[in-house]
């Protein structure tokens, strides 16, 4: 498969077929969209939506999802927004989603079976004690996708010109679904989340001090 790959590549290089594709990394729609990996949609989304290379920064992971307002979705999208001109971000979740559903022990044995030892998974543990949802799915798109758009709204770094906006889309048409007239804000929500983050990250300072000054 490797081979298949750079004999492919070399073949596209000494035929210049880049060409085709030069692009500035500013998207020229000043759009940003955070969608799924799910491989159905590598080449359809964007053709769905009319977008061509150098249109809009795409960013995935597994669902679609912002997992936590300090993760590296919204690090991406606070680069984009503030150093390469992104002034709209699309959340697009899909149907048949494979993160729906998803259940932690169901990840973990297939971890097991995959060779990864007990030690392993319960240091992660130890690490992260929201392991298991960390690797949790969601039960419905559309609340996922209203999570991830109420975050980025309500997120203190993004401005307030940024609009945000909310689809699921069926993944055998494209059709798309708005949200937005069903999204209301989580302001409490948002804000329970910053502050009980930026606790952790005061502990973590004043245990870092105490450990530099020999406390």
């Amino acid at each position: 498969m490797l081979e298949e790959i750079l004999q492919y590549n070399k073949e596209f290089v000494e035929s210049k077929a880049y060409e085709k594709y030069a692009a500035s990394k500013y998207p020229n729609k000043k759009l940003a969209i955070l969608s799924c990996m799910d491989t159905r949609l590598t080449e359809l989304l964007p053709a769905a939506l009319g977008l061509k290379n150098g249109d809009a920064k795409i960013i995935k992971n597994a669902g679609g999802i912002i997992a936590d307002p300090f993760g590296s979705v919204m690090r991406s999208l606070l680069i984009a927004v503030h150093t390469l001109g992104v002034e709209h971000i699309l959340v697009i979740g899909h149907t048949d989603c494979g993160v729906q559903g998803l259940d932690s022990e169901a990840v973990m044995q297939k971890m097991r079976d995959n060779g990864i030892s007990e030690e392993s998974i319960e240091m992660m543990k130890y690490c992260r004690p929201d392991f298991d949802k960390w690797l949790c799915g969601f039960h419905k798109v559309e609340n996922s996708v209203e999570n991830s758009v109420n975050l980025i709204r309500k997120h203190p770094l993004i401005p307030d010109k940024v609009q945000v906006f909310g689809y699921v889309i069926d993944y055998r048409t494209i059709k798309s679904c708005n949200l937005m007239e069903k999204i209301e804000s989580s302001v409490a929500f948002v804000t329970l989340l910053f502050l009980v983050e930026t606790k952790k990250c005061e502990n973590i300072k004043r245990r870092a001090k105490n450990l530099y000054l020999g406390v």
